[in-house]
């Protein structure tokens, strides 16, 4: 008996110390994508220009990276304070712990080089070589071209420096781990023919992380097989919103939808300037859909966008795209 228990302590202890050293490595090990290029990005008017349309109205890095204001509908940034940074992402919002969002001007990283900002964005790894939160969904912008993400670092070496101290990250565990083998080498593309809609709209769905948000989630991960169908939850002070299907499924998608109609939902409200929010209280329909930066990319990058949705595959999925929590409760579907 007692060498039955010897052998069942030795399993034990071999197993734990196991276990110990594979997370010895994740914590201190990982991650492990290259040190940052030696980069000197000469900048260009047209770059800024570049940065600025991409970081707008693309792949809206102002979206996170400034104050959204609340009191309106889909959150408009409010007005100087682009790129500052302090936005809480935390547990109430379905956050596995306390993120904020960095301070992006130059009074934030005008201390990295080009090369660390350019690994930042690109892998999803800091200055000093931590995993960054996939908030900010790097893998997806490792795709990019690079001369696209270069413009990006062009524009936000241009932003006004706001001084704004932002508190660092608080993961839960066992997140605090996990989000160490999230970074990853890029897998840079080459930005398409604009002529060639499909492809093109295929880089720009991605430059824009569409996916991200309107792909369902279960513990943080996708659900295999729903990619693009909608679902994802987003808790909100006055209720949840849960990300439309962007797939052309006839019925709960995109399938009935024109590219005429498609822009002008971008468009919507005011076509000369782009969408204007408009006040809302707390119970009325709100979204964490940042319209109001969409709505300043082109026609044609909206439509080739449109045209990349529609060669999909279709996923009957039916969203409720918002559910108050006040007690006058109205559902909202998409339609």
């Amino acid at each position: 008996m007692k060498t039955i228990f010897r052998f069942i302590f030795i399993g034990l202890a071999v197993v734990v110390t196991g276990v110990s050293l594979v997370l010895v490595y994740v914590k201190f090990g990982l991650p492990d994508v290259g040190t940052a290029p030696e980069l000197k990005i000469n900048t260009t008017a047209a770059q800024i220009e570049r940065g600025r349309y991409l970081a707008n109205h693309v792949s809206v890095c102002m979206d996170c990276h400034s104050t959204r204001d609340w009191n309106f509908f889909a959150g408009p940034p409010k007005a100087g304070t682009e790129g500052k940074g302090g936005e809480r992402f935390g547990p109430e919002m379905g956050f596995p712990g306390t993120i904020y969002s960095r301070n992006i001007t130059p009074a934030g990283v005008g201390h990295w080089t080009d090369g660390e900002l350019f690994r930042a964005i690109t892998s999803g790894v800091t200055r000093d070589g931590k995993a960054l939160f996939p908030l900010m969904p790097h893998p997806s912008y490792g795709r990019m071209d690079q001369e696209d993400i270069k413009s990006i670092i062009a524009y936000l070496r241009s932003l006004k420096p706001i001084s704004n101290e932002v508190p660092d990250a608080e993961l839960e565990f066992p997140m605090n781990f996990i989000v160490n083998t999230i970074p990853q080498k890029p897998n840079f593309q080459t930005r398409p023919d604009t002529t060639d809609q499909i492809a093109y709209g295929r880089y720009m769905v991605n430059a824009a992380g569409c996916a991200d948000c309107h792909t369902k989630r279960e513990k943080g991960e996708h659900v295999a097989g729903m990619e693009f169908a909608g679902s994802a939850e987003f808790a909100l002070p006055g209720g949840i919103v849960r990300s439309a299907n962007l797939t052309p499924d006839a019925e709960t998608g995109l399938g009935r939808w024109t590219k005429a109609a498609f822009i002008a939902r971008f468009k919507a409200l005011d076509p000369a300037t782009g969408y204007k929010p408009h006040p809302v209280k707390s119970g009325d329909r709100q979204t964490i859909m940042p319209w109001p930066m969409y709505a300043g990319m082109s026609e044609h990058d909206l439509g080739a966008i449109y045209t990349y949705l529609q060669t999909l595959k279709p996923i009957p999925n039916r969203v409720v795209t918002f559910t108050p929590t006040t007690s006058e409760k109205e559902t909202i579907a998409s339609k």
